[in-house]
């Protein structure tokens, strides 16, 4: 048999996993993901899938986040017309999740178009658009944790929690071949096993080969328990209301903005002090908690514990445009939540831009920010960034509170992985950044793990595997060089230089040395570049 892997997504970066399964019985897709983060990553979104979408023969989804899903509607819009296998709260997350991201980006596009015309710029397409959702929400087949289900003959799909999101699984895959069967396990993004609305994360013992998350391969985290991870939150409301308020929380809109609501309530009726008015201005957060309340249990819970958000009198939900420009108006104390999680897209950015230069505001941040995003870069406070096309001065406070991440740290990796052996074959780390990945492959091997048993696989490589051997294709072009995906890119490098620019500018002491400053870079810009080197013959030695 014939049987190969190819990481198309989150390969060197933590965004956009999508992985190609060849065998004799088919060819099949382990997600289908947004990339987030540098434009130049973003870029391979709008560019042909690097294989032929009708080709596939299924798609199996590990859960609803976009850096999972966000790429199911171009597969179909594409030709694909296989089944998408998920559980059903990963289909119903879906619904509304692609959605939102199918009216962003045909938003971002409109506002992009506007400004090429001005510019003489080229029109672009958005990704795809709403009218692509429902034909691949359609497709989708649900399927319920701990069930084998035999997808054509010869392969087999098993789902086990992940405890990640609510319906996140961990997809276990059986290969039969003519001798003994290859199984393979893909962990999808596993959770702490700490989170208390979610189960611990599962799986089966004992694989041929493993595909890993890394996300926090590098870091272990203090997990806390309920009541500790809201005293914690109390802190921070504290701090922020001695600041002046207001609190701004950028947030994950699927999972994170619920749990954190949550524990935003229960912090306010426990200390009346921090009480005030909470907007939650996301719609899909919105959408997203009709979900939770229909289906909020886990597997480990007997009762649903989203429910307090149903009618919770300091809670208000942001749907109209109109509705989050009102909030420009408040000066009191209160708490504005909205996405994207990572800054790079959503109300989020207009909130930032009409905030983060009061020094009263405080911004928390609450989850993971990739390489290259506005998150990221605010994580290490800058006294100015650049949000669509203004410079922004950065007076608030900027706060970090990292317990509502979804995510497995090391140790807890390191962990399951140990509860999945013995692994015959390789175990292949992804989604992780490249310092994540090193990093928890150290730990894998001072765990016991061969060390040429560990791979981090780059973007676009294939391995041929057997039972027990992967053995890497070579010469096969990637669409980026290594490193390059959680590197700055030069847009980033740009925005860089034209803070640097205006804020030295502003610092010179007349208009005569500004002019000066301005024609010497005018002048090292226009100067033509040297001719390239010709290129010096091979000689044999």
């Amino acid at each position: 048999m014939t049987l190969s892997l190819t990481f198309h997504g989150a390969a060197g970066c933590v965004t956009g996993f999508c992985a190609l399964l060849q065998t004799d019985h088919g060819r099949f897709l382990v997600d289908c993901g947004l990339f987030q983060g540098p434009k130049t990553l973003k870029a391979l979104n709008h560019g042909e899938f690097p294989f032929e979408a009708r080709d596939i023969d299924g798609v199996f989804l590990t859960h609803a986040h976009i850096d999972h899903s966000g790429l199911l509607p171009k597969l179909v819009r594409a030709g694909y017309r296989g089944p998408i296998f998920a559980t059903r709260p990963t289909r119903d997350l879906c619904a509304v999740m692609l959605e939102d991201a199918a009216g962003i980006q045909e938003g971002d596009v409109a506002h992009l178009n506007r400004r090429n015309e001005r510019r003489g710029l080229p029109r672009v397409e958005p990704i795809y658009s709403t009218a692509d959702v429902e034909p691949t929400l359609r497709l989708f087949e649900t399927v319920k944790f701990n069930e084998e289900v035999e997808v054509v003959p010869g392969v087999t799909v098993h789902y086990w929690p992940a405890g990640h999101l609510l319906g996140a699984a961990s997809v276990e895959l059986v290969i039969e071949d003519d001798g003994a069967p290859v199984k393979l396990l893909f962990s999808g993004d596993l959770g702490s096993g700490h989170q208390p609305f979610l189960p611990a994360p599962d799986g089966p013992v004992g694989v041929d080969h493993l595909v890993m998350e890394s996300t926090y391969g590098d870091r272990d985290r203090n997990d806390l328990d309920l009541p500790e991870r809201r005293a914690a939150l109390a802190g921070e409301l504290r701090l922020a209301k001695a600041a002046g308020g207001p609190l701004l929380m950028p947030t994950f809109a699927v999972g994170r903005a619920q749990e954190l609501i949550l524990d935003l309530l229960a912090v306010m009726e426990a200390e009346p002090e921090l009480a005030g008015e909470v907007f939650l201005d996301s719609p899909l957060a919105i959408e997203a908690t009709d979900v939770f309340l229909q289906r909020g249990w886990n597997i480990d819970a007997s009762e649903n514990p989203y429910t307090a958000l149903r009618h919770a009198p300091r809670l208000h939900y942001l749907r109209r445009y109109q509705e989050s420009d009102r909030l420009d108006r408040l000066r009191d104390w209160h708490v504005i939540l909205a996405g994207s999680g990572m800054c790079d897209a959503g109300r989020i950015r207009k909130h930032l831009k009409r905030l983060l230069w009061r020094r009263e505001t405080t911004l928390l941040i609450t989850g993971f920010q990739a390489a290259g995003t506005l998150g990221r870069l605010l994580m290490s406070s800058p006294s100015q960034v650049r949000i669509q096309g203004d410079d922004i001065r950065v007076h608030a406070r900027i706060r970090t509170l990292d317990l509502y991440s979804g995510h497995a740290d090391a140790s807890t990796l390191v962990r399951w992985f140990e509860a999945r052996s013995p692994v015959a074959g390789k175990v292949f780390l992804a989604h992780g950044e490249p310092d994540s990945v090193a990093a928890l492959s150290d730990r894998l091997v001072a765990a016991g793990v061969a060390a040429d048993a560990v791979i981090a696989p780059e973007l676009d490589q294939t391995f041929v595997l057997t039972h027990d051997t992967a053995q890497l294709v070579e010469g096969r072009a990637a669409r980026m060089l290594p490193g390059a995906a959680t590197r700055p890119d030069w847009y980033n490098a740009r925005a860089d230089l034209l803070s640097m620019m205006n804020e030295a500018l502003q610092a010179l002491p007349d208009d005569e040395r500004r002019l000066a400053v301005i024609a010497a870079m005018k002048a090292v810009l226009l100067k033509p570049s040297p001719p390239a080197a010709a290129e010096e013959p091979a000689h044999d030695e």
